[in-house]
């Protein structure tokens, strides 16, 4: 299963780095115990080339964003989006990921790129505890009829489900370390429970697994709602 992270200049470095980290050590694992990696992470650019991460981090992505085919999961951080909410050929780009992928994710404010996309009209999201007036204000502007969700949750599942004749979910979570129990959610859904504790166990990670459609607390009792993707 192919997972895209893309990446900016001024991406939050933790946004995408706990993403792969959770989908890549969950692949480590299966592959210790002689299975198939279940996911395979790509990190994607507007380009080719190096971006500048927040903090000054040089990181290249494997490669440009239209140069991938058949993601199965997109993920699209946060940072300072300022610069990605006017980057020609985004929204079209997003939307058609919306129409082809099984699950759309975006983690802190990269809520704002899909919302800028028309993605998120009349559906709830979540962002950054320091965004969600900004996130309203922005959905106001646009008039998207977004319903932004109070900070405590840690992850929402956009409702409803189908949207733009498209068949993927999206979720959305609130800021940086969020991503990280956004992220291991989707490996429950889309691998098994077992191994999303397991990863969590193996990345020594307190998971807070607190969204809109199960909670799980600890590494041992947990409860598990939705049907797989």
């Amino acid at each position: 299963m192919k997972v895209g992270i893309y990446l900016f200049d001024e991406v939050e470095v933790l946004d995408f780095a706990g993403p792969f980290e959770v989908f890549s050590t969950a692949s480590r694992l299966a592959e210790r115990d002689g299975l198939a990696a279940p996911f395979e992470v790509l990190t994607l650019g507007s380009a080719p080339g190096p971006v500048r991460a927040r903090g000054g981090l040089l990181v290249t992505p494997v490669m440009a964003r239209e140069q991938a085919q058949g993601l199965d999961v997109l993920i699209i951080p946060g940072g300072v989006v300022s610069a990605e909410l006017n980057r020609p050929g985004l929204d079209d780009w997003l939307t058609a990921q919306s129409l082809q992928t099984k699950v759309l994710a975006s983690i802190c404010t990269g809520a704002f790129l899909l919302e800028k996309a028309g993605l998120l009209n009349e559906r709830q999201a979540i962002t950054h505890w320091e965004d969600l007036d900004d996130l309203r204000a922005a959905s106001l502007a646009s008039g998207s009829l977004l319903t932004v969700l109070p900070s405590p949750q840690r992850w929402v599942e956009a409702r409803p489900w189908v949207h733009k004749g498209g068949r993927c979910r999206m979720f959305t979570s609130a800021g940086i370390s969020a991503g990280i129990d956004l992220s291991l959610h989707l490996v429950a859904e889309l691998a098994s429970m077992e191994l999303a504790l397991r990863t969590a166990r193996q990345m020594d990670y307190d998971w807070r697994d607190v969204g809109s459609a199960f909670v799980a607390s600890g590494f041992g009792n947990s409860g598990f709602g939705p049907a797989g993707l």
